[in-house]
């Protein structure tokens, strides 16, 4: 019965469109009409062919033992009210705060003092703090903590990379910590907002592979002892708390090390993340703790920390979307907005859906993480993608401005050198 009423609509709107395709209506005046009816038509004709599917369908499913398997779960993108809450706070901050240092903040190649203030204002480590230690997270807020990420990255990629690298390392440590790591450190963090941390993940190494590290630690009666540089640390002169990944008997692990005259640092200036002030670290002999006990998985703190890179790639290329529709909806060249030209919308068309594409990948390694489920192939695709089209979208944008792109008068430029990070650094950061 469904087939027939399947065919016989199917007949009915090749009858109509054959019709409407005849120059006949437009010399009899009546292609209006027969819009119109084609319109109420097809929508009584689907009316009915639904609801008779639907009885149909209801007979179907009167067998239980065939129900579970017919019923799917709901793909919800929407955010929670309290997601909504966060994203909106960060874009707000982003907007007021990051967007107006950032300029100087790149010029200067300093990170702004004024903004960890701003920073202990908005309370963004108590967002990665567990509740027991006077936070507001939730036992595992993976999704919620690339959500910041990528709205902070809105106002600039390198001060939301700075920001985040204390609250990352708490994420790490509230993940991955032992039970005595985490009483030690987490309530230093709850007493001293002023407490800064950074990951030194990266070597200076020809095709750096983070599972095969010249970095090692030494063991010896149960204490550890930390040689070996590691480059391009965000924030590694200033950081009272530094979490390393180092070779341990032919094991990768994640250690923590406090600032002392064991650790030297010398300058290593990049193209990009200029007012991150990186820095290459030398561990001497330093001593250490270990992160974890024996469930730490040291594939998924990169995967995780890969995450957060492509989050804050996906909230600066947003933001280089959003000032290039305004620039070219404003700037005239013969006579109108170059937004007219169809190659300017063909690349705001394109930045704008691979944009999109970026954050699906993002948030679904993310979600998946959060429950628990295996996720290293979904962020493995995340970090692809987002590399290679964050340094397009940067590059287009840059363009997009012609002349006024190479020049410091736009942010542009700045996004451009900020984005390719993404391609380069692995992990040094934490969801």
């Amino acid at each position: 019965m469904t087939n027939m009423a399947n065919k016989a609509q199917g007949l009915g709107l090749a009858f109509l469109t054959k019709i409407a395709g005849s120059d006949l209506l437009d010399q009899l005046k009546l292609r209006k009409i027969l819009e119109k009816s084609l319109y109420q038509g097809s929508k009584a004709g689907f009316k009915a062919m639904s609801s008779t599917q639907k009885a149909f369908k209801s007979n179907e499913t009167k067998d239980k033992q065939r129900l579970p398997s017919q019923q799917k779960s709901l793909f919800d993108l929407n955010l929670t009210e309290e997601q909504q809450m966060t994203a909106d706070a960060m874009h707000q901050f982003a907007s007021e705060v990051l967007y107006p240092l950032a300029h100087d903040a790149d010029h200067h190649e300093k990170f702004p003092i004024e903004l960890w203030k701003h920073s202990t204002d908005l309370g963004l480590n108590y967002y990665a703090l567990p509740e027991e230690f006077g936070g507001v997270a939730a036992e595992k807020n993976i999704v919620s903590n690339v959500l910041i990420a990528e709205h902070l990255a809105k106002g600039d990629f390198t001060l939301s990379a700075g920001l985040l690298s204390t609250f990352s390392v708490i994420n790490a440590i509230t993940q991955w910590g032992s039970k005595e790591v985490q009483g030690k450190y987490l309530h230093a963090f709850t007493d001293d907002s002023d407490i800064k941390a950074t990951f030194a993940v990266q070597e200076a190494t020809p095709a750096f592979n983070p599972f095969k590290l010249q970095t090692k630690v030494i063991a010896n009666q149960g204490q550890y002892s930390l040689f070996g540089e590691k480059t391009l640390v965000v924030l590694g002169e200033t950081a009272d708390i530094i979490l390393v990944s180092a070779d341990l008997n032919g094991a990768t692990e994640v250690f923590i090390v406090k600032r002392d005259s064991s650790i030297t640092f010398k300058k290593s200036p990049a193209m990009g993340l200029k007012a991150a002030e990186t820095v290459t670290l030398k561990f001497n002999n330093t001593a250490a703790e270990r992160l974890g006990d024996g469930d730490f998985n040291y594939s998924q703190f990169l995967d995780l920390g890969n995450l957060m890179w492509c989050a804050i790639s996906v909230g600066t290329c947003e933001a280089v979307k959003t000032y290039c529709i305004k620039y070219v909806n404003e700037r005239v060249a013969f006579g109108e907005p170059v937004s007219h030209r169809q190659g300017v919308a063909f690349i705001i068309a394109d930045m704008a859906i691979e944009i999109e594409a970026m954050r699906m990948l993002v948030l679904n390694a993310a979600s998946l993480a959060e429950a628990g489920k295996p996720f290293h192939r979904e962020a493995y695709l995340a970090r692809i993608l987002c590399a290679e089209k964050s340094m397009k979208i940067g590059t287009d944008g840059v363009q997009l401005l012609g002349g006024h792109g190479f020049t410091k008068e736009h942010p542009v430029e700045r996004w451009y050198r900020d984005l390719r990070a993404t391609a380069i650094v692995q992990s040094g950061l934490h969801a």
